[in-house]
């Protein structure tokens, strides 16, 4: 076998995650009631774009994520295979070149020679000091002063038209898919689309492939042949580095999420129904636990760990499985100190659906306070968990980079944009500055960010019938439906599909 497969702890979460991604997916699209919030997301144009754009980030994670060990030439003295120790994965394949073109040191982006002056020995034996030639970037130009624009110039816009053709293909898939399940055929499909009349806005969707399309495009060509963010201190391509650090991010967002969940929904939902002094219990542990500084408890528990890890070699195999332990205790440790604002928001809504006449009525009927949490409160606390859940992802995100910076984050042999930053704060002070990798490390994780958070305001409007969230383009224009008329039937639709919604939304009376 030509590699060895390898399964790390974070590998194994991210899988049952994905698992259980898609059984919800398939679980909700078999009930109606569920799926009709779901579908109000699916209007939002931000949101779907934001979308779009988590997919790719979301894509280049998962392929980040299969690992193996490549196996080597020579086998062993039992004439068995032997494997490298160390381990790769499917997007270090794909990024090669990235990965192995490596520079003596620092080089600015899409540069030809070094960004520092060196001696080099001339022929005649003389010694000049003068910026070198890179080894790899811009390798097949003859002459890079005249050449370099014109051949940037010339796979930009090769780049740029691949990336459209890709993006025509994937438009016409989309047009031919709508049109196999409607009666219409592909040109009134096409303009459909583009008279934004379709219910989920695909305008916007297609419009945001083609800029990353044409972004990827470009990229890949450019790639090539040059380093297109430069490289670091030890020749290492920065975007390269970019790429892998989507992995971790991802990583800290996510599985940091559900380990918080469990204890943000039983304390949350247990203080705000039962009260009493099992209230008063839970706000003495989530207030004392706020009382300590978060950074002071993640680095003392990341300082023990790292410990641990030093005095057991033996436990680990390779250094990537070392890292991935460190890495999984701190999303554990980040999961057991950001559960608290959760929870008190559970336990303030819970404090009021338990006043609700239906939960009372409950009561009196003597149904279990396990069947009303489970049937009632659970349900109707949902649409806070999954707003909370998608906004402390971006929290987390810029929270892994803080910790990484102060040295209490990953391990330093993991890329991520705590690394990146880490590593630029002292490039920044150098004479001549460098300064792309930090612009890097920031573009990347300002995008993943602000995508997290447009997708979290769409979540948001949709979990709330009395928004609006879509109205056909033509009517729109025609002006056929009042603004009052279209919110008062949006909301009366939403609450006729999802019941459960509906008792917690005040609506005024109907008038005649």
């Amino acid at each position: 076998m030509p590699f060895k497969p390898v399964i790390l702890w974070t590998d194994s979460l991210v899988f049952l995650l994905v698992l259980i991604v898609l059984v919800t997916i398939w679980y909700v699209r078999n009930h109606e009631y569920l799926l009709a919030p779901w579908r109000r997301v699916g209007h939002s144009t931000s949101g779907m774009s934001a979308l779009t754009v988590l997919l790719v980030f979301i894509t280049i994670g998962l392929l980040d994520t299969l690992h193996f060990r490549p196996a080597l030439q020579h086998t062993n003295n039992h004439g068995e295979r032997v494997y490298s120790v160390e381990v790769l994965s499917v997007l270090d394949i794909v990024l090669t070149p990235l990965r192995t073109n490596v520079e003596k040191t620092y080089s600015a982006p899409l540069a030809t020679h070094l960004y520092t002056k060196e001696t080099i020995d001339r022929p005649d034996g003389n010694q000049i000091r003068t910026f070198a030639r890179l080894e790899f970037g811009g390798a097949h130009l003859q002459n890079p002063a005249s050449d370099r624009l014109t051949d940037i110039a010339w796979r930009t816009a090769t780049g740029a038209v691949l990336g459209l053709l890709v993006w025509c293909g994937l438009h016409a898939l989309l047009c031919l898919s709508m049109a196999r399940r409607s009666d219409r055929n592909f040109a009134q499909c096409f303009q459909s689309i583009w008279r934004r009349s379709t219910e989920i806005p695909w305008h916007a969707i297609l419009i945001t492939l083609a800029i990353v399309s044409v972004l990827i495009g470009i990229t890949t060509l450019l790639a090539m042949q040059y380093h297109v963010l430069g490289t670091d201190k030890v020749g290492q391509d920065v975007l390269y580095l970019s790429l892998k650090s989507i992995r971790i991010a991802l990583i800290i967002g996510t599985l940091t999420t559900l380990i918080m969940l469990p204890f943000a929904l039983l304390l949350g939902i247990t203080a705000g129904y039962f009260r009493g002094w099992i209230d008063d219990v839970i706000q003495y542990i989530y207030t004392t636990l706020n009382s300590i500084p978060s950074v002071l408890l993640i680095a003392a528990t990341v300082l023990m760990m790292q410990v641990y890890i030093e005095t057991h070699p033996e436990m680990f195999e390779t250094i990537a499985s070392r890292a991935d332990i460190r890495l999984l205790f701190l999303c554990i440790i980040l999961g057991i100190t950001s559960w608290t604002s959760l929870c008190r928001l559970l336990r303030g809504e819970t404090l009021k659906l338990r006043e609700m006449e239906y939960i009372q009525a409950a009561h009196a009927f003597g149904v279990s306070h396990w069947r009303i949490i489970s049937r009632h409160i659970l349900p109707n606390v949902m649409y806070i968990v999954l707003i909370a859940t998608v906004m402390d992802f971006s929290g987390l995100v810029l929270a892994e980079a803080v910790l990484s910076y102060v040295g209490v984050g990953v391990d330093p042999s993991m890329i991520s944009f705590g690394t990146m930053i880490n590593a630029a704060r002292l490039e920044m002070a150098r004479e001549p500055m460098v300064w792309w990798a930090l612009l890097a490390a920031f573009l990347f994780m300002f995008t993943l960010v602000l995508c997290a958070n447009l997708f979290a305001d769409a979540v948001q409007k949709a979990l709330d019938p009395r928004v609006r969230t879509y109205q056909s383009h033509d009517n729109q224009s025609k002006g056929n439906i009042p603004a009052a008329a279209t919110t008062h039937q949006a909301a009366a639709t939403q609450a006729s599909v999802s019941p459960v919604t509906a008792v917690t939304v005040n609506r005024p009376p109907r008038q005649s």
